[in-house]
């Protein structure tokens, strides 16, 4: 297993610090016997107010293989520990987690808004299972779709399944319902809304108009 020490340095001593957290301690000896069917790059989102949006996008690691990816996980901040504002992402390796990324700018996201009925357990068990989901290619033939997700950590909690082209209209449906049923396994009045990048960046409000929901 690649060297991770240069991924993550200590540094929790203020609120809305950088969430680097050491895992020199990982071993460097792990065979690698699952690989993925992609490598994944996980981002993470520092909140600092003093510098601009793309000095605060970190990228932490990319991994190849199962036994990565929990070393990884294993190792990080959790997500129900992230100060208000900070985020994570996963993204497959080449995709950057922004909307001018080649690969998203045609596309949207699945996004589902927590509500008052669920808590910061919840959340790190959704934002897991999407996770392995994904990783897994458990979307099956719309796999390919797929470019990344997103949890941020906010007043309302916000999880999102980024798609590459908003235009395949059958396909983002058969993602929403996977997503929904299959993946976070909601209720069936918990909804998860489709809008596109465009829209969310020409946004009025707070909210973008939604193209689909489940």
């Amino acid at each position: 297993m690649r060297d991770l020490s240069y991924a993550m340095e200590v540094a929790q001593d203020q609120e809305n610090d950088s969430i680097k957290k050491s895992i020199n301690d990982l071993p460097i000896d792990t065979p690698v016997s699952h690989p993925l069917e992609h490598e994944w790059t996980l981002w993470y989102y520092d909140n600092n107010k003093n510098k601009d949006w793309l000095e605060n996008l970190h990228e932490v690691y990319t991994f190849s293989t199962v036994e990565d990816f929990w070393c990884l996980f294993n190792h990080i901040k959790p997500v129900t520990s992230l100060s208000a504002g900070n985020d994570y992402s996963l993204f497959k390796k080449g995709i950057r987690p922004m909307w001018e990324d080649d690969h998203n700018k045609k596309g949207g996201r699945w996004l589902l808004n927590m509500d008052g009925r669920m808590n910061r357990n919840d959340l790190h068990d959704l934002w897991l299972n999407l996770l392995l989901f994904m990783i897994g290619e458990s979307f099956d033939e719309f796999s390919d779709e797929i470019c990344g997700a997103f949890v941020n950590v906010r007043k309302l909690d916000k999880i999102s399944l980024w798609t590459a082209n908003a235009d395949k209209r059958n396909e983002i449906l058969e993602i929403g319902k996977k997503l929904k049923f299959e993946c976070l396994r909601l209720p069936q009045e918990m909804k998860v809304i489709y809008e596109t990048h465009l829209d969310s960046q020409n946004k009025t409000g707070s909210r973008a108009k939604y193209l689909h929901v489940v």
